[in-house]
């Protein structure tokens, strides 16, 4: 492979990030969007008859489209940076993977651990779901979720490349697998559970709601994975010579 500076991965990551948070934006406009204007719709249903807020300086319609944009890409953007960055880590040391076959490790690790791993503890849920005094305390378990999840994941890495060379690297895989499973099994069971959904509320709703944002995230790593990679390996992996330049050469 060509030596290159990490810089030029960063750039590249940023740029696959940012083709990845186009993805996870046209996602969460045509799936994500009539969910919460469902929810909405119903939080000002129920409140109907009492005084409601002046709307804030910004209109549903903007947050629909150019705020959902700009948040999606520039959140795209970043973990494309993060992501490049464990990627000059990881290439070489969890196993002879090529770039793309990297890339799509780390794309996969990071979307178990930054998204799977949390949501399957803490889901989201969309508007009007959820007491409002209890929003710190919900935030605060959802980022311990996140850096458990993290810390975990790279246990688990760390196991399965200590167990390689007597177990070899499929047998060191599962092992390290499972043992990341039952490590996130017991943090499931200590950390208290969240559920404030009112038993009025829709249940096909919350259950749409809660698909469409992990679809968000699962298009975002999946582009991302792939554009990398691509990216990644025309980087790295010099190209092939010329025939003519090899003919005249032989």
């Amino acid at each position: 492979m060509n030596p290159i500076s990490p810089r030029v991965l960063l750039v590249r990551g940023m740029l696959a990030g940012l083709f990845a948070g186009v993805a996870a934006f046209l996602v969460a406009y045509v799936l994500g969007e009539s969910k919460v204007d469902a929810a909405i719709a119903l939080e000002e249903a129920a409140s109907a008859g009492h005084d409601h807020a002046d709307e804030g300086p910004v209109s549903r319609a903007l947050q629909a489209t150019a705020g959902l944009g700009t948040g999606t890409l520039l959140y795209g953007v970043a973990f494309g940076g993060i992501a490049a960055l464990v990627f000059c880590y990881a290439l070489g040391r969890i196993g002879r993977f090529g770039p793309r076959a990297t890339a799509a490790l780390v794309s996969g690790g990071l979307f178990v651990t930054l998204n799977l791993v949390p949501f399957l503890k803490y889901p989201s849920n969309p508007p009007a779901v959820g007491d409002p005094d209890t929003v710190v305390t919900r935030t605060t378990l959802f980022v311990l979720m996140i850096a458990l999840s993290v810390l975990l994941g790279a246990g688990a890495l760390i196991l399965g490349r200590r167990l390689a060379p007597g177990m070899g690297n499929w047998n060191a895989s599962v092992v390290a697998s499972l043992a990341f499973v039952a490590a996130v099994g017991i943090a499931y069971a200590f950390l208290p559970a969240v559920n404030e959904v009112p038993e009025d509320f829709p249940a096909t709703l919350v259950w749409q709601f809660r698909l469409a944002t992990l679809g968000i995230q699962t298009a975002m790593w999946t582009t991302f994975g792939l554009a990398f990679g691509f990216l990644a390996e025309r980087a790295l992996v010099p190209a092939a010579a010329p025939k003519e330049a090899v003919q005249l050469t032989s």
